[in-house]
Formats: C-alpha cells, sequence, structure tokens
C-alpha cells in the first residue's frame, strides 16, 4: 500500500511502510510456528498410533496445547484490528469499531493525567528551566547568536511593516496624546520654579547683551528709522538731532540693564514671568488660550509632516544598527544578554521567580486550553478512516503483539506438556 492510498486524515509515513513489512515477518514466523506445532501434533499422533512408545503422547500432548495457545492468541491479536476469518463475531475488529471511543478516551486520559496544572507545574520545576536557560544564555557564544537572530528578526518586522501604516498610527497615537495632555499647567510650574531660581537671569543677561551689541553695530540703521517716522515739514538737522537722542537713549537703557543686576526693567521682567507662571496655572483663560495654541500648532501641516518624518528617521536608525555588529544598539542587547544569562545561572532568587512565571503561564495555558487540546486528539481520531487506523496502529504496535502469539504457542506447549506429564503419574 502506498501513501496515496491511505485517507488525508491518517499520516501513513515511510517509516510506517517499514514497520508494516517487520509486522508482515513476525506474522509469518507466528504462523510458521503453529504450523510447525500442527506438523509435530500430526507426527506424534501417527507415532503413538504405531506404538512408538509412550514419548510419542507427551509430544503429541504439548504440540496439541501449542496449537490451542497459538490459535487462541491468533484469534485475540487479530480480534483487535480485524474480524478473524471475516465472520462477524461478537467484540471483534475492537479498533476500527470503537475508534471514535478510544479517541475520545485517549483525549481524556491526556487532559487528566498530562494537563493538569499539578503535574505540569511539578514538571517545570523539576526540569528547572530558568537555570538551564542561564547557563545557556551565559555560555560563549549563545548571547551573540541570540542578538543575531533578534537582529534578523527585526530587520523581518521592519520590512513587513508598510511605512504608511506605521506613519499613520504613529502620528494618530501622538496627536491624540498631546492633545489630550494639558501643557499650560506644567509649563507654568517649571516656569516658576524657574524664575524662584533666578534660572531666567541668564537669558537676560545674554539678550541684554546681544541686543546692546546689534545697537552698537547698527547706530546708521537705528537713527534712519527714527528720523523716518518724522513729520515732513520738520528741519533734516532736527530729524537728525532727534534720531541721535533717541539712538543714545536706547543705548544707555540697554547698557544700563546689562550691567545693573538691579535694574528696575530687570525686576519688572521677573514681576511679568512670575506672574504669567502663576496665571499658566490657575487661570482658566490663559489656560484655555494655552491649550488652543497648542490646538493650532498640532493641525499646522509642517508639524503634522514632522511627525509622519519621525518613522522614517526612526526606521532607518534602528535598521543600521541591527545591520550593524558592532552598533551601540547589539553591543549593549549582548552583554545585556550575557549579564542576564550569567544572574540567572547562579542566582536561586532570580530562578524560582522565573520559574514561578513560567509555571503561571504553563498553568495558565492548560486550564484556558485543556479542552481545546483534548479535543484537539479525539477529534483528529475521529477524523480518521477506520480501516486505514487500524492498519496505522497494527503497523506500530503488530510486531509487538506478534510476540503474544509466538509465547502463546510456546507457553502452552509447555503447559500441555505439563498437564499431560501430571495426568500420566496421576493414572500410573
Amino acid at each position: 500500500m502506498s501513501v496515496e492510498d491511505i485517507a488525508p486524515g491518517v499520516s501513513f509515513t515511510a517509516a510506517d511502510e517499514e514497520k508494516r513489512r517487520g509486522v508482515r515477518r513476525m506474522k509469518a514466523f507466528a504462523t510458521g510456528l503453529l504450523a510447525f506445532a500442527t506438523l509435530v501434533f500430526a507426527l506424534a499422533t501417527w507415532a503413538r498410533a504405531a506404538s512408538a512408545g509412550s514419548w510419542a503422547g507427551y509430544v503429541a500432548a504439548a504440540a496439541e496445547a501449542g496449537m490451542v495457545g497459538a490459535l487462541a492468541d491468533w484469534f485475540a491479536v487479530t480480534a483487535l484490528f480485524r474480524r478473524p476469518l471475516g465472520l462477524p463475531i461478537p467484540h471483534t475488529a475492537i479498533i476500527p469499531t470503537k475508534k471514535d471511543a478510544f479517541g475520545r478516551t485517549l483525549g481524556d486520559f491526556v487532559g487528566d493525567n498530562f494537563l493538569s496544572a499539578p503535574v505540569v507545574r511539578a514538571r517545570l520545576a523539576k526540569i528547572g528551566i530558568a537555570r538551564r536557560f542561564g547557563e545557556w544564555l551565559a555560555a560563549p557564544g549563545n548571547a551573540e547568536r541570540v542578538t543575531r537572530e533578534a537582529a534578523a528578526a527585526l530587520r523581518g518586522v521592519l520590512a513587513v511593516l508598510r511605512d504608511e501604516d506605521v506613519q499613520a498610527v504613529i502620528g494618530e497615537a501622538i496627536t491624540r496624546r498631546a492633545a489630550a495632555t494639558s501643557v499650560a499647567e506644567p509649563a507654568g510650574r517649571l516656569l516658576g520654579k524657574v524664575v524662584a531660581d533666578g534660572g531666567h537671569h541668564g537669558v537676560v543677561d545674554l539678550v541684554a547683551v546681544r541686543a546692546h551689541a546689534w545697537l552698537t553695530a547698527h547706530h546708521a540703521d537705528v537713527v534712519d528709522k527714527v528720523t523716518a517716522k518724522t513729520p515732513g515739514w520738520t528741519p533734516r538737522f532736527l530729524d537728525q538731532q532727534v534720531g541721535e537722542r533717541v539712538y543714545k537713549e536706547l543705548l544707555r537703557f540697554v547698557r544700563d540693564i546689562r550691567d545693573d543686576p538691579d535694574h528696575p526693567a530687570r525686576e519688572a521682567i521677573d514681576n511679568f514671568l512670575a506672574d504669567f507662571a502663576a496665571e499658566l496655572q490657575h487661570d482658566p483663560e490663559t489656560i484655555a488660550r494655552v491649550d488652543r495654541a497648542k490646538a493650532d500648532l498640532l493641525a499646522r501641516p509642517e508639524i503634522q509632516g514632522l511627525i509622519d518624518s519621525s518613522w522614517g528617521a526612526v526606521r532607518t536608525l534602528v535598521l543600521g544598527a541591527a545591520e550593524d555588529e558592532d552598533s551601540e544598539l547589539r553591543r549593549r542587547l549582548r552583554d545585556g544578554l550575557r549579564s542576564f544569562g550569567g544572574r540567572l545561572a547562579t542566582e536561586p532568587r532570580l530562578q524560582a521567580k522565573t520559574d514561578g512565571w513560567l509555571q503561571d503561564a504553563a498553568q495558565y495555558v492548560v486550564e484556558t486550553y485543556r479542552d481545546e487540546i483534548t479535543a484537539l486528539i479525539s477529534e483528529t481520531v475521529a477524523g480518521w478512516d477506520a480501516d486505514d487506523a487500524s492498519r496505522k496502529i497494527e503497523a506500530n504496535v503488530g510486531r509487538d503483539l506478534q510476540f503474544i502469539r509466538i509465547n502463546g504457542t510456546v507457553v502452552g506447549a509447555m503447559a500441555g506438556l505439563l498437564i499431560h506429564t501430571v495426568a500420566v503419574a496421576l493414572g500410573g
């Protein structure tokens, strides 16, 4: 029988074919032994009839009992897989007729004895997965191997992901998160702390220095701007004098701010910032204005484009780091795995915690999916063709079952010889 002759529900492999050939050889041997016992019985019966001696009776009795034992065991073994001689004898062809019940029983047996939480937890505790995994991970080369595989998996994931889908998800997540987050109050608290600590003084100093430098470098521009705003009927030399005067006062004002830490303008800036920080935290109108400004900023195409482009930059960065064996990402991952493996191999507390997690996970899987697993077994067996399933099982256990026939012949012969010997002794 070829593999194509088997129903799709039963996997019949080349190894099964080889086992079936072994079953046929053992059947031939057991049948040959029966035939030998039959021949010996016939010759011994003839010898006893011919008065060849008392030995013929012993041989005939042994051969007769061997024949009975061989036939009885042949019937028993055959009745498991088919009807002996094709006769509709009750309680024969047990496997084909009881296949579905066997499947349900097998599923229940596996569920009760292998997929129970105590059994799974005890087995995992005995194995010590955490310690073994830690020792393996800490061994030279294994952390590097895991890193390579992780990098390959990461590259595969990035290759499968569509950029536009990821960009849409990231953009929506960032926009939703930013829209739901109030920035006014945190900004007010931060600004208040900066003002209280005098952290803004450096910025004021820098602005004053830069403003003084700019005014010094743009004397003529400032005067021209001032004179351009004077009435047209005023004399030009007067306009020039006004421009110079404004410039000098402005330069002096900026220089005083730059050089005097206690300048009133600095105090005004401090007061303004402190008041603004308080309004950001407590004034509903100011908070609403900031939130509106934030919403307008997020809605601008430039900001949305920046958010969308962030995925491309991250993707390029991650791909480069994953492909480069000397990258900081892979180096840190290797070192972290090696360090974790060393701890897992030597720290009993971490081992116990990790084993506990694994046992909890296994228990959850067993308790949640036990019915599905047992149903898979019973439904798979139920889907098999009865005759093909019988042939499959016979191919795997039939060779051992033929030893029952052989043993039945030998044991039957010995029992027959013993019974005949006792009978003769008692009768004599």
